[in-house]
């Protein structure tokens, strides 16, 4: 029988890092970091009521990077063995002794490593076979096909069962490690009516799978959205208000994220360059990271690089507090690092003001787009320019009127991020980002 891969691997892991350290010590290196993992997982697709895929995952890897003096190399490998161990440490020396010297390289000082690990609860098994999860995927897509006689095809539900156990250890003296789960039920479903066709979805992500939606709801809520979305119309080109649901907004704020990320400012390929202290959202607007939550997707004791997480800050009543920074680039602008070398750990994006709902913003925006699907990779993070593709629906007088499809809506992001009329209150807690959706003032709506 298999081993699980859960925490109890975790001692396992540490004496392979403990191991792939001391080599490269002997090796000469100044400095040197190591991550080794584990994952697992299972993942079933159904379409039309056959079963479409049935995947295993099972995934081991190892990394090194060490140091002479400013001179970096780094190797990794899918073998844990002791042999390739040290084929992974000569690998990596070798690579550091051809590079070019860099004053900034070098692991996170000592003074911000994590000192205390804090159970997060990250870890939920979910003993679910393949038959169980390609019944269970068939539950969603059959609930969803059952919403109206023009669902008439299926892109697939799939069940998604993923855990996993990581250890980082480096020559500071840190060495620590932690389990994690991710769980997810998905369904995409066709709406047909003549030669009108529209497709939509939903899905459910949760590290406990007792937290899921259930599979019938997932697989009902995705022909409800397609059903909607039959005879869409184009706009003519215009000016209007435009309103993202929570799932699109998101993608507003990645922007902001990747705008204030330490590579994009010493580089300067950032329409936000130098922007800590200045305001870049309306005085509403509060955006804090919290990666200490329990069970939150992206929750995390400590970043890639070992560095402790924390409660922070990044917008206050609109004005940006400072930057997302690992240690390389906290030392190329003088900074210190924000413990985030893997991305930002849940944000949330909240209003100051009493937060309306969905409803409510409708009614304020009176007429304009509600958008609930982009489409492209149309923002240029160096000026900010943004152009995407979008569907969605119209809206008269507080209400959905019709929906909408083929256009494009066009602005600048430092523009769009100051026209912010409001933040709602239905925030979608599924992932990293947490928002609700946002109404900006005016737009271009490219159409016919």
């Amino acid at each position: 029988m298999q081993q699980e891969v859960d925490a109890s691997r975790i001692p396992e892991l540490t004496q392979v890092i403990e191991q792939i350290l001391a080599e490269a010590r002997r090796a000469g290196a100044s400095q040197c970091e190591a991550d080794a993992s584990l994952q697992r997982g299972l993942t079933a697709t159904v379409r039309l009521g056959e079963v479409d895929t049935i995947e295993y995952q099972r995934d081991r890897g190892l990394g090194l990077t060490v140091y002479f003096g400013k001179r970096k190399g780094s190797a990794s490998t899918g073998d844990l063995s002791s042999e390739a161990v040290r084929a992974t440490v000569e690998k990596a020396c070798a690579i550091a002794r051809y590079t070019a010297e860099d004053e900034c390289s070098g692991l996170a000082d000592p003074e911000d490593l994590a000192r205390e690990v804090p159970d997060l609860d990250l870890y939920h098994r979910w003993d679910l076979e393949a038959d169980q999860a390609v019944e269970l995927a068939r539950r969603c897509e059959a609930a969803g096909m059952a919403v109206d006689g023009r669902l008439t095809n299926s892109e697939g539900a799939t069940v998604g069962n993923q855990r996993g156990v990581r250890v980082y250890g480096n020559s500071h003296g840190f060495l620590a490690g932690f389990a994690s789960s991710s769980h997810s039920i998905s369904c995409v479903l066709l709406a047909s009516d003549g030669e009108d066709m529209q497709r939509d979805f939903w899905y459910s992500s949760a590290r406990d799978p007792q937290d899921l939606e259930e599979a019938g709801a997932i697989g009902r809520r995705a022909g409800e959205n397609a059903i909607a979305r039959l005879g869409a119309r184009r706009l003519a080109t215009q000016r209007a208000p435009v309103m993202f649901i929570p799932e699109m907004a998101r993608s507003l704020f990645r922007s902001y994220i990747g705008a204030i990320r330490g590579g994009s400012q010493y580089r300067k390929t950032t329409f936000l360059l130098d922007s800590a202290g200045q305001r870049v959202f309306p005085a509403f607007v509060q955006i804090e990271e919290r990666p200490h939550i329990p069970k939150a997707l992206a929750s995390s004791p400590f970043d890639g690089e070992g560095v402790a997480t924390r409660d922070r800050k990044l917008v206050i009543d609109g004005v940006a507090q400072g930057y997302v920074l690992d240690s390389y680039s906290a030392r190329k602008l003088g900074l210190r690092t924000t413990g985030n070398a893997d991305g930002v750990h849940n944000l949330f994006v909240r209003t100051s003001a009493a937060a309306p709902t969905r409803a409510e913003l409708l009614r304020t925006m009176g007429s304009g787009l509600l958008v609930t699907e982009l489409m492209g990779q149309g923002v240029n993070p160096v000026t900010g320019d943004y152009s995407r593709g979008a569907s969605g629906f119209w809206v008269e007088n507080g209400e959905l009127a019709y929906p909408v499809h083929e256009i494009t809506i066009a602005g600048n992001l430092r523009d769009m991020f100051q026209s912010i009329v409001a933040l709602g209150a239905d925030v979608d807690g599924r992932g990293a980002l947490h928002t609700g959706s946002v109404l900006i003032g005016d737009l271009t709506i490219a159409g016919e």
